[in-house]
């Protein structure tokens, strides 16, 4: 059974640092992706960036180049996502998703994802 668990999120003011974990087991895949996507209230859900099971791939939203960074720890079947400057726009679900197949710019798409977490929650307050 695929489990995806995310932890980290919280309540924060604008300009600090967070960080998302994400907890992955049980993918039938040796050369998956692993994306962290995103809902804020009354919007739609949107890829945020991935990074491939060899963490040599990623790729990242437009909206949070510069400031959020993916990275993975193979040893313990984690990916995480630092998130710097965060702002009130950032406030959010942040979900973590997973399928087979490398990190392109489509992994951003929430159709190209099969497994999901049950997301953790980002409050960014101004």
């Amino acid at each position: 059974e695929v489990q995806l668990v995310e932890s980290g999120g919280g309540l924060l003011q604008a300009g600090r640092s967070l960080r998302l974990s994400c907890a992955a087991s049980g993918l039938p895949y040796d050369d998956y992706s692993i994306g962290w996507f995103r809902q804020a209230p009354g919007k739609e859900r949107e890829g945020v960036a991935c990074i491939s099971s060899s963490g040599i791939m990623t790729y990242y939203a437009d909206s949070v180049k510069g400031r959020f960074t993916i990275s993975s720890d193979n040893a313990e079947n984690t990916v995480s996502l630092q998130m710097n400057s965060l702002k009130p726009e950032d406030t959010a679900v942040y979900y973590c998703a997973a399928d087979f197949g490398p990190c392109e710019d489509y992994r951003l798409d929430v159709d190209s994802m099969e497994y999901w977490g049950k997301g953790t929650l980002v409050t960014v307050s101004s």
